[in-house]
C-alpha cells in the first residue's frame, strides 16, 4: 500500500473516531445541559408579617339624666378632678392634655349632639380608635369615656364616672399617659343636656416602632416575587412546548435556570427581612405590654 493510500485511509479512521467523538460527547454536554433545568418550587416565606398589637377601652355609656340648670361645666376642670381621681387612688401619674385628643373629643360630643345618638359607635362606623386616628393620634391603647345628663359640677361628672367599673379602670388605667376631653351643653331627645367625653390615650411613640421603610420593602420583594413567578410559569410553558436539544430550546432553560436564580435569591432575602421586621415587632408588644 502506498504512502498516499495509506495517508487517507488514516484521514477518513481519524475523521470516523472524531465524528463519534462529538456526537458522544456532544449529545451528553447537551444532556448534562438539559438536565441542568432546575425543577423550580414556589418557597413559602418563612412566617407571616406580625402585627402591632393595639388596644380600645370603651365601657357602656353612662346616660344619668337629671334637672337642667345655669351651671357652666368646663374641660380644664374635668381633667383636673380626673387627675385628683388618679392620685387618690394609688398615687398614679397625672394625665396630660393632648390636644388632638381633645379636638377628638370635642367632635365625638359635636357629632352626637347631630346625629342624635349616644353611643362609642358613630352611625357611620366610626368607634373611639378610628376616631382619634382621624385627628392623627396614633396610639398603642386608647380609651373613651361617655356621660350624658345634668350635673351640679365637674367634680360630680368625674364621681359618676369613678362609681361605674368599667369608666373607674379607664381613669386609673397606669398606662394612659395623655387625655383629651369635651364638655359640652345641646340638645337631645328633646331636652337640653350635657355630654361629656374623656379620649384617654398611650401614644405609639412611648415605643420604638418597627422599621416602617423595612415593612415596605418587604412588601415591594412581595410584588417582585409574584412576577418573577408569573414569568417563571410562562418560561416553562415555554420549554414544554418547544422541541428538545434545539437552540431555542437551550436558550429557553438558560432564561428559566436564571429566573429561577433570581426568585430563589430574593426569596432568601426576604424571609431575612420578615425575621427582622418580626423580631422589631415582638420588642415593640414587649414594650407595649410592659408600659
Amino acid at each position: 500500500m502506498n504512502k498516499f493510500l495509506r495517508t487517507i485511509i488514516s484521514l477518513f479512521v481519524l475523521g470516523l473516531i472524531g465524528l463519534g467523538l462529538f456526537y458522544f460527547f456532544g449529545d451528553n454536554l447537551l444532556k448534562t445541559y438539559n438536565e441542568s433545568l432546575q425543577k423550580f418550587e414556589k418557597k413559602d416565606l418563612a412566617g407571616i408579617i406580625e402585627e402591632i398589637k393595639k388596644e380600645v377601652l370603651a365601657p357602656t355609656p353612662l346616660n344619668i339624666g337629671g334637672l337642667p340648670s345655669n351651671v357652666v361645666l368646663v374641660k380644664s376642670k374635668v381633667i383636673a378632678e380626673t387627675n385628683i381621681q388618679r392620685y387618690n387612688n394609688g398615687g398614679l401619674l397625672p394625665l396630660v392634655e393632648n390636644v388632638q385628643l381633645s379636638t377628638a373629643a370635642l367632635a365625638k360630643a359635636n357629632d352626637m349632639f347631630a346625629k342624635q345618638y349616644f353611643e362609642h359607635i358613630s352611625p357611620t362606623g366610626v368607634g373611639p380608635g378610628e376616631l382619634v386616628k382621624t385627628y392623627s393620634y396614633d396610639y398603642i391603647v386608647t380609651g373613651e369615656n361617655l356621660i350624658l345628663g345634668n350635673f351640679k359640677s365637674e367634680k360630680e361628672v368625674v364621681h359618676l364616672w369613678m362609681n361605674s367599673p368599667g369608666h373607674r379602670a379607664n381613669i386609673l388605667n397606669e398606662r394612659f399617659t395623655e387625655i383629651g376631653v369635651a364638655i359640652i351643653k345641646g340638645k337631645y331627645n328633646g331636652g337640653t343636656v350635657w355630654i361629656g367625653v374623656q379620649e384617654f390615650g398611650l401614644p405609639m411613640s412611648a415605643c420604638n416602632q418597627p422599621s416602617i421603610q423595612l415593612k415596605i420593602q418587604i412588601d415591594v420583594n412581595k410584588a417582585e416575587l409574584d412576577q418573577l413567578l408569573l414569568e417563571i410559569n410562562t418560561k416553562e410553558s415555554e420549554i414544554e412546548s418547544t422541541n428538545k436539544g434545539s437552540e431555542k430550546y437551550n436558550q429557553l432553560v438558560d432564561e428559566y435556570n436564571q429566573l429561577v436564580k433570581k426568585y430563589n435569591l430574593l426569596s432568601e432575602e426576604t424571609k431575612n427581612l420578615i425575621l427582622q421586621y418580626n423580631s422589631q415587632v415582638n420588642i415593640f408588644n414587649q414594650c407595649v405590654a410592659d408600659s
